[in-house]
């Protein structure tokens, strides 16, 4: 039995130098194992820069009327895919039509004639990216919005004015060709009056030579 074999074997015995290196290593790889197991939460660029900017009308502000669309402007480039925005007031919705995506702009328009009161907006859109999120917020609005005032078509009045104009023009036409008539009439009727004229003398004095001859 060695030296080295016996001081292994006494109780107490201290590890010698190459041991006590092998175990740090050992306990160094196990370390570092266990540290590679544990998930550690990254946040994404996409989580941590979308997000809306602004809005028209702003977030709990108070306008005059009710606003004839609603405008997000968001942090980066939209997709038109699953855009959706909801105005709701004191007589429901009154949001209409589709969503409008351009660029970082969301355009929401909405009825005419929408009455006074409170209104939550409720918006989701979807980043170039693939990116979705959504959110709310709330405007007042101290009156209503104006209907548009109807007109009548301009077209209607010149057609009237039109046809009330043809019959008139037609009076004036057959009034011009009446007089137009008379006028070469009363020019022509001088020289048809002398041809007649000499017509009938020339057949009296063939009529008279017969006689004579007779």
């Amino acid at each position: 039995m060695t030296a080295c074999t016996a001081l292994r074997r006494l109780p107490g015995a201290q590890p010698m130098p190459h041991q006590r290196s092998s175990r740090r290593r050992i306990t160094a790889l196990v370390g570092a194992a266990a540290g590679l197991a544990v998930p550690i939460p990254l946040a994404t660029p996409a989580a941590a820069h979308d997000r809306l900017v602004s809005s028209t009308p702003g977030e709990g502000a108070t306008v005059e009327v009710v606003p004839a669309a609603v405008q997000l402007t968001m942090s980066a480039q939209l997709v038109a895919l699953g855009a959706q925005v909801q105005v709701s007031g004191p007589s429901g919705v009154v949001s209409t039509g589709e969503a409008q995506v351009a660029g970082t702009d969301v355009t929401q328009a909405l009825i005419s004639a929408a009455p006074a009161g409170a209104y939550e907006v409720q918006w989701r859109v979807t980043f170039s990216d693939g990116h979705l999120i959504s959110g709310s917020f709330a405007f007042t609005a101290t009156a209503a919005s104006t209907a548009p005032t109807p007109t009548a078509p301009a077209d209607a009045s010149s057609s009237e004015t039109d046809a009330a104009a043809e019959p008139a023009n037609d009076a004036a036409a057959s009034t011009g060709s009446s007089a137009d008539s008379s006028a070469d009439w009363g020019q022509w009727a001088p020289v048809v009056l002398a041809a007649l004229a000499g017509a009938i003398a020339g057949t009296v004095l063939v009529v008279i030579r017969r006689r004579r001859r007779g």
